[in-house]
């Protein structure tokens, strides 16, 4: 592969690839503001200027400057190399490129820092870009002085209502154009324009219309300062007290990967952001996804419930049990979770292969919607498939096959996983017993005879299979609340009080077991995993 030379580093490359990109690739950074890898090149803040030496026997290009003379405060003539804009400038075999080695371009990084902060209000006490603005980086790392201008800064709207998601800030803005580039080029709703020049400059929303596509927050997200926010994050948390985990979206079978960042004091979800994948998301994220994190504290059950009597753990573990003891097993049938992670089902699943002998298997999923042709899958489920391959080549039912062999009165007892249906379910009343596993509130949990309250996704690490057929693991980020339990380890409890040698304690057991089922999937080891650390840009 051929490479180039950036600080004495040997930077390899793919052909058409820009400076910037190939730095990007091996994990160098080159300051920017207005470059993105997955936007189109703008290279108008120029922040991202870089030296190239000229080739051995060519004399460099050369401008002509005034430079203040130190000891006479006199402007004389002086020269100095021509800048590049890393984004703009095509890597080539040999090319000698100087990026922190040149004082030619910490200069002139230095005046672009100054010149951006000239009008740049001081908003960082409230800003919520505080803590992971790179006006603050760079200033510490290419400018570090105090600003000259002494004249009134040029003022601008304020917290401006761009769409029911977003709000503008047009005197923080430094007219990246990322935000715009964005909507024309992801979103494809050209929704936002420039207006003015120079530092008049601002960004609008077309005439009549909001910003109220289905990437607004995702539209927030690439701005490098604090110019757009969301109004679900704003004045909600200061991002240093935030921890962050790696999870995949649970909004649908595209399986965008992302952190999940918490609060590890109150055990807080705040916010869901785009993990660079470029097989499964590239580097965005729909409005769906980045808001679904907020379900993980709603409608919660955190104790289990024997009828309408909350109980403790145990005595619902119990209570289970006896529900399902000396049932007949093709009156028994148990209802796997698109919802869930493989090693939650493959636990249900072993149980009522394994132990209770049924093989009245079913499926609950969230209805269909729909799919816009850039992330937003049809199916609203993050594990449909992975529940088809746990099942082999007898794939489970859906749950309306179950509701109608409930009313032929085939089947009696039903063990289930998930409060979801994406049917009518009176016919749920005909039961003898409902014993229902579940995190959240949902149409089966009134007909619940036994509810055991799982953990959410966000509470337990699992594996997840996306459309394309790629396992992902999702990580537990806050504790479980209360009495709710991972789903294996509830199913592993019930299975024990049945009187089964089941002994899963430990996530790894549950793994230990999936390895030797062949149509069970668990996501690969870190060192193997698709999506890299780093967050996208």
């Amino acid at each position: 592969m051929p490479s180039f030379k950036l600080d004495e580093l040997e930077i390899p490359f793919e052909p058409g690839d820009t400076v910037i990109q190939a730095a990007h690739r091996v994990g160098v950074d080159i300051p920017h503001y207005c470059w993105h890898p997955g936007l189109s090149v703008a290279a108008n803040c120029r922040m991202c200027l870089v030296e190239v030496a000229p080739p051995p026997g060519r004399p460099a290009m050369m401008l002509d400057v005034l430079r203040q003379d130190p000891t006479t405060g006199e402007y004389v003539p002086a020269k100095k190399p021509k800048l590049q804009p890393a984004c703009q400038l095509k890597a080539a075999e040999g090319m000698d490129v100087r990026s922190q080695s040149s004082p030619h371009v910490a200069e002139a990084r230095g005046a672009v820092q100054e010149m951006l902060l000239l009008n740049h209000p001081v908003d960082c006490p409230i800003c919520d870009q505080a803590g992971e603005c790179r006006l603050q980086d760079y200033w510490l790392e290419h400018q570090g002085t105090r600003k000259r201008m002494r004249d009134e800064v040029i003022h601008k709207p304020k917290a401006q209502v761009f769409g029911p998601t977003i709000v503008y800030d047009a005197e923080r803005c430094i007219i990246c154009t990322r935000c715009v580039r964005f909507c024309e080029e992801v979103a494809k709703d050209p929704v936002l324009d420039v207006r003015e020049r120079g530092n008049l400059n601002e960004i609008v929303v077309s005439p009549g219309r909001q910003l109220d596509h289905g990437y607004t927050l995702m539209t927030e997200f690439v701005c490098p300062v604090g110019a757009l926010t969301a109004v679900d994050f704003r004045f909600k948390a200061r991002v240093w007290f935030l921890r962050s985990v790696r999870s995949v979206c649970q909004g649908c079978a595209t399986g965008c990967n992302a952190f999940l960042d918490y609060d590890p004091r109150n055990q807080t979800l705040y916010r869901h952001r785009p993990r660079e994948n470029l097989q499964v998301n590239q580097y965005w994220m729909c409005d769906h996804g980045m808001l679904d994190y907020r379900r993980a504290h709603e409608d919660r059950f955190v104790s289990a419930y024997v009828g309408e009597e909350e109980v403790t753990l145990e005595a619902g573990v119990n209570a289970a049990a006896s529900a399902l003891r000396e049932v007949e097993p093709e009156r028994l049938a148990v209802v796997l979770s698109a919802q869930h992670s493989n090693e939650d089902n493959f636990a249900l699943l072993t149980l009522a292969r394994d132990y209770l002998g049924t093989g009245q298997l079913f499926i609950t999923n969230k209805p269909h919607g729909e799919a816009d042709g850039i992330l937003r899958h049809a199916d609203k489920n993050p594990n449909t498939l992975g529940v088809e391959q746990l099942c082999g080549t007898t794939p489970p039912r859906p749950l309306q096959d179950l509701l109608a062999a409930i009313e032929a009165g085939q089947i009696t007892h039903v063990l289930a996983l998930s409060s979801v249906a994406p049917c009518e379910v009176e016919a749920l009343q005909r039961l003898k017993r409902l014993v229902l596993i579940t995190p959240f509130d949902g149409p089966l949990a009134g007909y619940a005879d036994v509810l055991l309250p799982a953990a959410t996704w966000a509470e337990s690490t699992g594996t997840f299979v996306n459309f394309k057929g790629m396992a992902q693991e999702s990580e537990r980020a806050i504790r479980p609340e209360a009495d709710a339990r991972p789903a294996w380890k509830l199913i592993g409890a019930l299975g024990r009080a049945l009187g089964y040698a089941i002994d899963w304690q430990r996530l790894s057991d549950v793994r230990l077991a999936m390895a030797t089922d062949p149509g069970a999937v668990v996501a690969p080891p870190p060192s193997a995993r698709m999506a890299p650390v780093g967050a996208a840009e």
